[in-house]
């Protein structure tokens, strides 16, 4: 009898707090909305945001980080900024969010995927990933920058990709999504081509064999993987765009979004390979058999200086495909 108290006590406790959850968000919401339409009253330039859109923007965040927490992919200094991150995307752009969304669901479900095969390879691997507040900004926070410029620039709305008609804009949409893909690229390859590649990395400064595990280290499928990591982010902003933007058929063509999106995540992976293999040490303990990015007495050295951690290689990786790629891009999108 006592554990069914129990049981059903914990069950009234857990539907309170998602009522005076859900009772927060709306106020919180309200509050938004009312201080849009006062600042809007104030200037010409400023349009209010609906209430549904901060609605939408506080509550989903909320609850997917909420799961991912419980989940343990995150862990509770990350799953507060990614709610900050989220928060953003959402309120800037719906496309935004839905690349959001698309990385970080197949990056965490790739992080669990063949996750005992991994932790005998993987020095630093945890269950679930548990990444943390930094781990999370070096990945979102190019991504968070843009979306606010982009604010500044049109407000909260979604627009189709067009530098005839909206440059600055769509330039920083495209840097957007670059970083993203990039991110996505980057942790595809690394969760699936160790896993999946019957054959050894090799370096991508020498193209010599090195061991499982190993910054800089390559292979054809991680490279495969990669594109396809990038392109499911693109393909996530380009079905958004679908849905939300009514005048899509007035614009220049939306579908280079999916093959920029694939061209960010594996071009971002090189990258990342890279600097990392410059830029961040990678020794073979002989006492644990893996590859770690410390040195110690049993360590061989493999390549890198201990420059740099992955969360910093990452950041750099996003920050310059941002700038890069999408110059790039308008060179060769078609009209």
């Amino acid at each position: 009898m006592d554990s069914e108290k129990d049981v059903l006590m914990k069950e009234s406790i857990n539907m309170m707090i998602d009522m005076i959850v859900l009772c927060a968000t709306l106020a919180l919401s309200l509050f938004f909305w009312i201080l849009s339409l006062t600042m809007s009253s104030f200037t010409d330039t400023l349009q209010p945001v609906s209430p549904w859109r901060w609605l939408f923007s506080i509550l989903i965040p909320f609850m997917l980080t909420s799961r991912a927490l419980k989940r343990r992919s995150l862990d509770r200094t990350g799953a507060l900024a990614a709610l900050l991150v989220g928060f953003v995307l959402t309120v800037a752009n719906y496309s935004f969010f839905s690349a959001l969304l698309a990385f970080f669901i197949t990056s965490s479900k790739l992080t669990r995927w063949r996750g005992e095969q991994k932790k005998k390879i993987d020095a630093e691997y945890k269950e679930g990933g548990q990444r943390n507040w930094v781990q999370v900004f070096c990945n979102g926070g190019v991504p968070t920058e843009l979306a606010l410029l982009y604010m500044i620039e049109v407000g909260p709305g979604e627009i189709p990709i067009d530098f005839n008609k909206q440059y600055s804009a769509s330039w920083m949409c495209l840097s957007l999504l670059g970083a993203l893909a990039c991110s996505a690229g980057d942790t595809w390859a690394s969760e699936v081509g160790p896993v999946l590649s019957q054959s050894q990395p090799r370096l991508i400064t020498t193209w010599k064999e090195v061991p499982v595990g190993t910054n800089g280290g390559v292979t054809p499928i991680g490279l495969v993987a990669s594109f396809m990591g990038g392109a499911a982010v693109g393909a996530a902003y380009f079905a958004t765009q679908i849905l939300m933007v009514s005048d899509l058929h007035l614009a220049d063509p939306q579908w280079p979004i999916v093959v920029y999106g694939g061209a960010a995540g594996l071009l971002g992976s090189m990258l990342d390979s890279f600097l990392g293999a410059h830029m961040q040490y990678s020794g073979f303990d002989a006492s644990i058999g893996k590859v770690v990015s410390y040195r110690s007495a049993t360590t061989q050295w493999i390549c890198g200086k201990p420059i740099l951690d992955n969360s910093a290689v990452n950041l750099f990786s996003s920050v310059l495909i941002a700038l890069i790629l999408p110059g790039l891009a308008w060179g060769f999108w078609p009209q």
